[in-house]
């Protein structure tokens, strides 16, 4: 038994004697550009409004997109829990909404590069902000590093940003395919959660989720679930140039409502669909908020 192997038991035993307090939302995706940070920051803001305490882990390491879109220059990182000692807790900067998060640090290259048994450490770290937050969301990389597969293996709900693209539901479905696959993974105990982003359509969404869905239940004879969807949207580019969240910048923007409709699921545990209305408010509203 390899080392990594050991950690990963010696975490899974701390797991089952210690109930998590908080509740560990994994979001990834199958590859970069499709949403996965700007989902992460707004879901936590949305949580936040529902009365939750969210603390975000920025497991991109090097990216640091969750300080960028908070605006937020951060004082510790990563770095300093894995090479001075440093505590998660002690680490964590406070966003907007007093919503927390740790930065995986920008531009730090042995970051980059971290082996299995760090990363299993850092998983173990994590359980140190159970009683600081009801809700932890872990933003990971993009892809199918060892890195993104560590924090996806030991998280028990990973919501899947996808998006209409033909290269994004391949990479989706190729992600899902290497996790099954890996022996340290429990299909079983794991909920697999799919957010369409960027879709026109409420039928888009679905189609997006139903493309993935067939494959992976065919061929791998497993079940994923739909979470909902969030509509193409320029006003999430005007916030991000603007370094903010689109949930702060226009609430009531359709992308923010629609990520509302989401975390409203995530608590209630209910499907709340977000609607893709037309008619001639949804057409003055997109007309007064166009570039």
């Amino acid at each position: 038994m390899d080392q990594a192997t050991g950690l990963r038991n010696v975490v899974k035993m701390q797991q089952a004697s210690q109930p998590p307090q908080a509740r560990v939302l994994t979001i990834t995706s199958g590859k970069g550009g499709v949403g996965k940070s700007n989902t992460a920051v707004n879901l936590a803001v949305q949580l936040s409004r529902l009365g939750k305490r969210v603390i975000i882990f920025d497991a991109d390491i090097g990216l640091a997109n969750v300080e960028v879109m908070f605006g937020a220059i951060p004082k510790y990182n990563l770095s300093d829990v894995l090479y001075k000692g440093m505590s998660m807790r002690d680490v964590i900067t406070k966003g907007p909404m007093d919503i927390g998060f740790v930065s995986g640090g920008s531009g730090v290259v042995g970051l980059n590069n971290l082996t299995r048994e760090q990363i299993l450490t850092v998983v173990q770290k994590l359980s140190e902000l159970d009683s600081l937050a009801d809700v932890i969301l872990i933003d990971t990389g993009a892809g199918i590093s060892d890195s993104v597969m560590e924090f996806v293996i030991a998280s028990p709900e990973v919501l899947l940003i996808t998006t209409p693209e033909p290269s994004s539901l391949t990479d989706s479905y190729s992600l899902i395919k290497t996790l099954y696959r890996n022996l340290d993974f429990n299909y079983k105990d794991t909920v697999i959660n799919v957010i369409a982003n960027r879709v026109n359509s409420a039928a888009d969404g679905q189609a997006v989720f139903d493309k993935i869905s067939s494959v992976v239940s065919q061929f791998l004879n497993w079940n994923i679930n739909y979470l909902g969807l969030i509509p193409q949207d320029t006003n999430v580019e005007k916030a991000v140039r603007q370094q903010q969240v689109v949930s702060l910048y226009d609430p009531q923007s359709p992308s923010a409502q629609a990520f509302a409709k989401i975390a409203e699921s995530l608590v209630s545990g209910e499907n709340c669909y977000y609607e893709i209305r037309g008619g001639f408010s949804q057409m003055l509203y997109r007309f007064l908020n166009r570039k």
